[in-house]
């Protein structure tokens, strides 16, 4: 018998793998990995705003994760050179972040299950929210799938289309913020972009067109979540870097078989 918090937790994983696949695809496309990086870390500043104004944790973690991403995204329109940008950005948020939570009266936070995520502890309400951010998200992707394709492929294409590639550059600003605050308590913080960008990265290897590399990326999402759980159970490890583990390795394989498997 499959105990319930094991269910729940096998279904938070399927709840992300949708989510985060197919945007992962887009963040490998664009080489969006600083900018995963950074709306991730500044989760922890939401943690910490949330705590001291008494709010619900997704409610502090979207709203900077949110404001984190409007900030990269306005500043890649300006033209900043952004891999230096992005890095500065990401380690300063995580490390205000830090900070902050130590300044919050009467708080002691397990930082751990904020940093590596808690996808054990995720509760019947944690699912609701994880399951409608990654519809939401879905939802945002395929409404704008053709027009996100075409001004990922070239900003000059899209305007040539009519596409606004800015605003297009605003919906997955607003996707990645909002998978930032359903992945939290899953995977945590520090492993977020690895789950957006790993099983991206292995589905390039086995498909051919974007909607296959998205489909495949989802699978290989929600296989490394099931088969990292799997791997926590057996092995008493912990479950969030054991996810991530679970896609290096689906990753590894793919590199190493990847044209056979193709062919």
């Amino acid at each position: 018998m499959i105990d319930d918090f094991l269910i729940r937790a096998g279904l938070a994983g399927l709840g992300l793998a949708m989510a985060t696949g197919p945007l992962g695809c887009f963040v490998v496309w664009r080489r969006m990995a600083y900018f995963g990086d950074a709306t991730s870390h500044a989760a922890i500043l939401g943690v910490a705003l949330a705590l001291a104004l008494h709010l619900p944790i997704a409610a502090g973690t979207l709203i900077v994760a949110l404001t984190m991403a409007l900030t990269v995204s306005t500043l890649a329109a300006k033209g900043w050179a952004m891999d230096t940008t992005l890095g500065v950005l990401a380690h300063s948020a995580l490390a205000f972040g830090l900070v902050a939570i130590s300044y919050v009266p009467g708080v002691r936070a397990d930082l751990s299950s904020y940093l590596f995520g808690d996808i054990l502890a995720v509760t019947e309400a944690d699912l609701g929210f994880i399951w409608g951010g990654a519809a939401i998200v879905l939802g945002l992707l395929l409404w704008r799938w053709q027009a996100l394709l075409t001004a990922t492929l070239s900003e000059d294409l899209a305007h040539a289309s009519g596409l606004n590639p800015d605003r297009e550059r605003l919906v997955l600003t607003l996707a990645l913020a909002l998978v930032v605050a359903v992945a939290l308590k899953i995977v945590g913080a520090l492993l977020i972009a690895a789950m957006l960008i790993v099983p991206a990265a292995a589905a390039r290897g086995l498909s051919r067109t974007p909607e296959a590399m998205a489909l495949i990326a989802s699978v290989i999402g929600a296989l490394a979540c099931l088969g990292g759980l799997g791997l926590s159970l057996w092995q008493d490890t912990p479950a969030g870097p054991s996810i991530v583990s679970a896609a290096a390795a689906i990753f590894a394989i793919v590199a190493i078989f990847g044209r056979r498997l193709q062919g």
